[in-house]
């Protein structure tokens, strides 16, 4: 695999379709769009900058969703830019959006994992098959590779393989997708919500809807690891559907874990508040987050000190400027890390799958601040840990701003690969337009 940003060979074939008297393409930007996640509003939001940025503010763009009214919470239509609603069986939809679009964008982050289910990963492999029949360029942008089961290493390594240019955001993603036997071409640079601008009127939003948090916030980006994967069933107990088809994977011994867990961090909790002192925010980056938050504050005695904030309230945005003003933050949630580091927070990961760990590694933090969800001794370990950060916070003021400035370099260069791809197949962009 070549991982040299400046020269990533990229793949080109002679489309099907090549629309007449068209100097810019049609974009379609497929992801996880619509579900009130903060990362894939972050990441979704800086994509689109990119493609403005390269190609041009007249490019036509489609973002398909499964709830569109999630979706305009923060993004609006216009000339220029439509949302399409597709169905939860999404094979017909996605292969009608494919046709008639001249790039096929795929911007979710866990896009080459089954972390979460099978059916986010079919639907990317499904355009991506779709988009090769069709002589269609795909560019995988700025995504992961994580676990996989091994009917889905083949087919990722069938279909994934026919890929026009992989870009992952981080080595070990890259790694992961050899070891699959992916054969497309691979440039590794950084997690695009690395380059996510807040909106300057949230600036201070925290102290004013919180203002009795005035001796500083810890926060707990919290997940509830027993619930996934989602899988397809054609009916289940409705409090355990996602949308259905699609069901949380729950039995007797999964919600005894999950009981358990929302009693580990509210013990942990009240110790945080009665020998330090701080507030705490329970964050949930995604809705699905909010029952064990909830849970958690329903168990605590001091409860009076702590508050959920959700994405089904609160936009990425907002969300960014909370997890910027942490004293520290517990996270189980890759993206309340990305988006915390510009600030220098104080952090420890809870890690339940590989995209934390490589970050981690990325930071120079694994060593000392991670903590995996699994252990029997998990509760204790993070309170060693956060005990010596509580401590003396500054003690990873350096590695924090060194890698930050690290990674915000290396996902500036999405773009550059994004130029480099519009030049591969023909297409004028901003840059040229202006000489």
């Amino acid at each position: 695999m070549n991982h040299n940003l400046n020269t990533v060979p990229v793949r080109t074939r002679t489309p099907s379709y090549i629309p007449t008297g068209r100097n810019t393409p049609r974009v379609l930007l497929l992801g996880y769009n619509g579900a009130c996640n903060t990362g894939a509003e972050a990441l979704l939001l800086s994509d689109i900058e990119d493609v403005r940025a390269v190609l041009g503010p007249e490019t036509p763009i489609t973002v398909p969703t499964l709830n569109r009214s999630n979706l305009c919470r923060y993004l609006r239509e216009s000339p220029t830019l439509r949302i399409e609603s597709i169905p939860t069986l999404y094979f017909r939809a996605i292969d009608r959006l494919v046709s008639k679009h001249d790039l096929i964008m795929l911007v979710e982050g866990s896009t080459y994992m089954d972390t979460w289910g099978s059916a986010l990963l079919w639907a990317f492999l499904w355009a991506t098959h779709r988009a090769r029949v069709r002589g269609l360029p795909t560019l995988a942008y700025a995504v992961d590779a994580g676990s996989l089961s091994p009917l889905n290493q083949r087919l990722v390594h069938r279909v994934a393989s026919g890929t026009d240019l992989i870009i992952t955001r981080s080595a070990a993603a890259a790694e992961r997708l050899a070891s699959y036997g992916v054969t497309a071409p691979v440039a590794v640079t950084a997690d695009n919500a690395f380059t996510f601008r807040t909106d300057p009127a949230d600036e201070g939003w925290v102290e004013r809807t919180w203002p009795q948090a005035d001796c500083g916030v810890v926060g707990f980006s919290v997940v509830d690891f027993h619930l996934w994967p989602v899988v397809m069933r054609p009916w289940g107990r409705r409090q355990d559907c996602y949308k259905w088809p699609y069901y949380f994977s729950r039995s007797a011994e999964r919600r005894k874990a999950s009981e358990a867990l929302a009693k580990g961090y509210a013990e942990l909790i009240d110790s945080v508040i009665e020998e330090d002192g701080h507030s705490v925010a329970l964050i949930c980056m995604e809705p699905v987050d909010q029952p064990l938050a909830e849970g958690i504050l329903a168990l605590m005695r001091h409860r009076d000190r702590a508050r959920v904030f959700s994405s089904r309230q609160y936009n990425a945005s907002q969300m960014t400027v909370l997890l910027r003003s942490l004293d520290l933050l517990v996270t189980s949630r890759f993206h309340a890390a990305v988006l915390s580091l510009a600030a220098q927070v104080p952090q420890i990961a809870v890690g339940h799958d590989f995209r934390l760990d490589a970050l981690y590694r990325d930071l120079g933090l694994r060593d000392h601040c991670f903590v995996e969800a699994h252990s029997h001794r998990m509760f204790e370990q993070l309170r060693l840990c956060m005990d010596d950060l509580l401590e003396d916070p500054c003690s990873q003021h350096d590695t924090l701003r060194e890698g930050c400035e690290r990674l915000v370099g290396r996902a500036q260069r999405n773009r550059n690969l994004l130029t480099q791809f519009a030049h591969s197949r023909g297409w004028r962009t901003c840059e040229e337009r202006e000489k």
